[in-house]
């Protein structure tokens, strides 16, 4: 039976072969939609890492950071110039920070304040990597101050967060999540372990003389959202005292369940009565997840608006086409059915001849997209969702064949025998 379908398939290759290059062309686009959903739902089932409900977002903006203190000293009234200090004056900017979190903690409604270079759901990214250059492992990077933990809800799997125990300490204390031990560690227990830095420029030498050890590990953290994919991430502390290497960007509220948005207003007011000539920017996390995750979602809800079009388009295509190929096959159609055939066979005959020649459109259209992974074209999509990707894809594209050839198939079922005359 299947040698005979392909035969007939093979007789009318010139109409099969338009319909062959349809469902090719149909196969990669709705491939690569489907792609992209698996990929986005299967990001979305994995642990994020952080709570954003009830976190606020301060962008702070240094229009004037002043002058260091030490820089302000008064020369002597004998003229000499003044001894150097035995330690390095606290810089303004550490003790304006100081003065923020402090007067943001006056409120009843915060619970918890901690400085930050990088914002969950934010645009801005700190990158790093460690070992060699042809094989570095790459990281992101947020240097934050020491009630981070409580403030964003980070979840720790071992050892334990920074805080003043490591004042003065002669090391860097860093915590990273689960997925960089494993990278860097494999199965082994990376607590009290030093990372191994990049080749830094010339101008960062003496931080590379200071080690980054370990001192606790997080479970996930996932900055840019539900819909991006895990990735490496190591968190530093931020010192806010006369070691203080890198300036905070923002400040994150942790405030309690049901404040209003008035509150904004009486922490913007505060703040500028300690920063006069800082600017503030609040912004609820929640908002700018709503944000990113829009902006993440729009290729794929156009992408799938492109394919439910071109899908039609097929649909009414193969339709028109088979309704046609029945209309003009009447007189086999009626021989058959003179000969014994019955209706049910015809139809399941017309649907197995559409079958077949999806079935070539879709050997070819699965030969294509294997050879993504090669090419590197779609990143870093697990095989599990590429495999799962490529059979939603050909189940759609065989359902919609199978829709596209039932009213055409019913058509042939009702061709009577002695309609083949009309053709003598």
């Amino acid at each position: 039976m299947t040698k005979h379908l392909l035969k007939l398939v093979w007789n009318r290759k010139r109409i099969n072969f338009l319909i062959t290059v349809e469902i090719f062309f149909s196969f990669i686009v709705l491939f690569g939609v489907v792609l992209a959903a698996v990929y986005y739902v299967d990001n979305y089932n994995q642990p994020l890492g952080f709570a954003y409900e009830n976190v606020w977002r301060v962008a702070v903006e240094m229009n004037d950071r002043g002058e260091d203190s030490q820089s302000s000293q008064i020369a002597q009234t004998d003229g000499t110039t003044p001894k150097e200090p035995t330690e390095k004056a606290e810089p303004v900017t550490a003790t304006t920070f100081k003065q923020l979190i402090a007067s943001a903690k006056e409120f009843d409604e915060v619970e918890a304040v901690a400085t930050a270079t990088v914002t969950p759901y934010g645009d801005g990214t700190d990158t790093s990597a460690i070992g060699d250059d042809s094989h570095p492992i790459r990281y992101g990077v947020n240097v934050v101050s020491d009630d981070y933990l409580q403030t964003l809800g980070l979840t720790l799997t071992r050892g334990r967060w920074f805080g003043k125990e490591d004042d003065g300490a002669n090391y860097q204390p860093v915590v990273i999540n689960e997925r960089l031990s494993r990278d860097v560690f494999g199965d082994a227990d990376p607590l009290g372990k030093e990372l191994r830095r990049p080749n830094l420029p010339p101008k960062q030498e003496e931080e590379k003389r200071t080690p980054m050890r370990i001192v606790g590990v997080i479970s996930e953290f996932r900055k840019d959202g539900e819909y991006t994919a895990p990735e490496n991430f190591l968190f530093a502390r931020q010192l806010l005292n006369n070691q203080m290497s890198r300036e905070p960007r923002c400040l994150m509220l942790k405030v309690r369940s049901g404040t209003t948005a008035e509150f904004e207003e009486k922490v913007i007011k505060r703040f500028q009565s300690v920063a006069k000539d800082w600017s503030f920017e609040i912004e609820p996390v929640t908002k700018m997840r709503e944000t990113a995750n829009t902006f993440r979602l729009a290729p794929l809800i156009a992408g799938t608006l492109v394919a439910g079009f071109l899908m039609l388009m097929v649909a009414m295509g193969l339709t028109g086409v088979l309704w046609q190929n029945v209309t003009q096959r009447t007189r086999e159609i009626g021989l058959r059915r003179a000969k014994g055939a019955t209706a049910r066979r015809i139809h399941k005959q017309i649907l197995a001849e559409l079958v077949i020649i999806a079935t070539f459109g879709l050997i070819f259209g699965v030969a294509a997209v294997v050879q993504f992974p090669l090419l590197d074209v779609i990143g870093d999509i697990s095989s599990r969702v590429f495999s799962l990707s490529i059979l939603i894809s050909l189940a759609v594209i065989y359902a919609l064949t199978a829709v596209c050839g039932l009213y055409p198939s019913w058509m042939a079922t009702k061709v009577q025998p002695a309609e083949a005359l009309h053709y003598e």
